[in-house]
């Protein structure tokens, strides 16, 4: 979730991505043929691990880093590029091996190397580089990437903040795994996607490894830093690592406790947790004014409420595990989980789905809310407004009432089955809904996703 809070929870069909010319000796593309970010990504290449090595001081607000990217041609390729921010300055680059030769312009860190790289080949590229990393803005107004704070760093990078702080081919469809190995100065912590493998100190500095196996989107990691408490404990079936600010420990008591019974009962609806640990960061950062759901740890700026926590614990399965293929799909993220926390809510006892769904249906027809499609909000500036997450969860519970209990839950759990994983977008879910209903549902998506104004019920 990254609509702008008081902190609480609350695309058209998409055609496939450009992909780059396949033809022999060709540069791989610029970028990934996102209509909302044009820049993001790259072509020619399918990254498959990243290993990062950063060394960060909270002091300085210096980072030095080392990122080697494992990856497959997918044409044969003369050069390739990597989303990258000029503000920290690349000091080499290897592939296989090999120096090879690079220019950084803007955002992009463009390498040539010494020979082409057939298609269907694996390769490994070596970037060092350093500098004083910090945020981006984004259209909407708010800030994300390397957001510092008063004791390191609240690191959040939906949609365009992975390049503030690590090279890599940077669009939701390049999914990889990740091992992260961050050295900080003690007290400072640093706290990362995934499972806690360990962590060595020596002379006042403590490196933290962690190890990320299941495939994510850059937007969705993390290397999060500050003088956190770090919890790596079991809770009932799941592993929960979590990261509090000291100044928030007491009203954060509980914390790690809270997990479990929400992620049961997503489990039973959605089908099984899809990764090998679980928890969160709770950082004292009230100005960046967003949480997010970050792989496995989503990230808060301070302790969350129960509609929060059930928000961005249901992403871990719709747009984590799931993930869309393009930014304007970003209703299959925030609808769903949106629609989660309505049903986690009511499970509770504190808000039926019913009475959840009247209230965002509330707004009279020609209230601004209705006049954005929620499969196609119009650009970035847009991504995370109202509609977005309320017609979209909207848009569930019509589909629900239209099918029935048993297929609608049928559905969500062949979404968060058939595309673990990996990308999948609208015209797949409009796709998916009607294979298992059995059932032509043109009319309900395309007033509920696809048109402007309030449609009736």
């Amino acid at each position: 979730m990254k609509r702008l809070l008081v902190l609480t929870a609350a695309a058209f069909i998409s055609l496939p991505l450009t992909p780059a010319v396949a033809q022999d000796g060709r540069p791989g593309a610029p970028g990934a043929g996102d209509p909302y970010f044009p820049g993001q990504g790259n072509g020619g290449y399918d990254a498959r691990h990243y290993d990062l090595t950063l060394d960060y001081d909270p002091n300085s607000k210096r980072l030095a880093g080392v990122t080697r990217v494992s990856a497959r041609a997918t044409q044969s390729l003369s050069r390739f590029n990597l989303d990258l921010v000029s503000t920290l300055a690349v000091r080499s680059v290897t592939v296989d091996g090999r120096p090879a030769s690079f220019r950084q312009s803007g955002t992009e860190l463009v390498v040539t190397p010494r020979s082409r790289l057939p298609a269907g080949r694996g390769f490994s590229v070596v970037v060092s580089y350093d500098g004083r990393p910090t945020h981006v803005v984004d259209p909407d107004g708010s800030v994300d990437g390397w957001i510092r704070t008063s004791d390191g760093v609240f690191n959040a990078n939906e949609p365009q903040g992975a390049m503030t702080w690590y090279p890599g081919n940077h669009h939701m469809t390049d999914k990889a795994t990740y091992r992260f190995r961050v050295t900080v100065p003690d007290p400072a912590v640093a706290v990362a996607n995934g499972d806690l493998l360990g962590k060595v100190s020596k002379g006042g500095r403590t490196t933290y490894v962690w190890d990320a196996r299941e495939p994510m989107a850059s937007y969705l990691a993390t290397v999060s830093i500050g003088k956190f408490q770090l919890l790596d404990t079991r809770v009932g079936k799941f592993r929960v690592t979590t990261a509090v600010d000291p100044r928030l420990a007491e009203e954060a008591a509980g914390f790690a406790e809270r997990h479990a019974p929400v992620l049961d009962y997503f489990a039973s609806i959605f089908g099984p947790y899809p990764f090998s640990s679980t928890g969160g960061i709770v950082d004292d950062a009230p100005e960046v004014g967003y949480a997010l759901e970050t792989q496995t740890r989503p990230i808060y700026p301070r302790v969350p409420s129960e509609s929060l926590l059930a928000h961005e614990l249901a992403h871990q399965w719709f747009g984590d595990s799931v993930t869309p293929t393009r930014w304007s799909d970003i209703w299959l993220n925030e609808g769903f989980a949106t629609y989660a926390t309505w049903l986690w809510l009511d499970r509770l006892g504190t808000e039926t789905v019913q009475e959840a769904f009247d209230t965002a249906y509330a707004p009279a027809a020609d209230d601004e809310f209705w006049q954005t499609p929620t499969a196609d909000p119009g650009g970035p500036a847009n991504l995370f407004h109202d509609p977005v997450y309320d017609r979209g969860a909207m848009t569930l519970h019509v589909l629900r009432r239209e099918v029935g209990d048993a297929t609608f839950f049928a559905i969500l759990r062949a979404w968060a089955t058939e595309h673990k994983y990996g990308n999948a977008d609208t015209a797949a879910f409009v796709a998916l809904s009607e294979r298992v209903s059995g059932r032509r549902l043109d009319a309900l998506f395309d007033a509920w996703l696809f048109k402007p104004g309030k449609p009736s019920l």
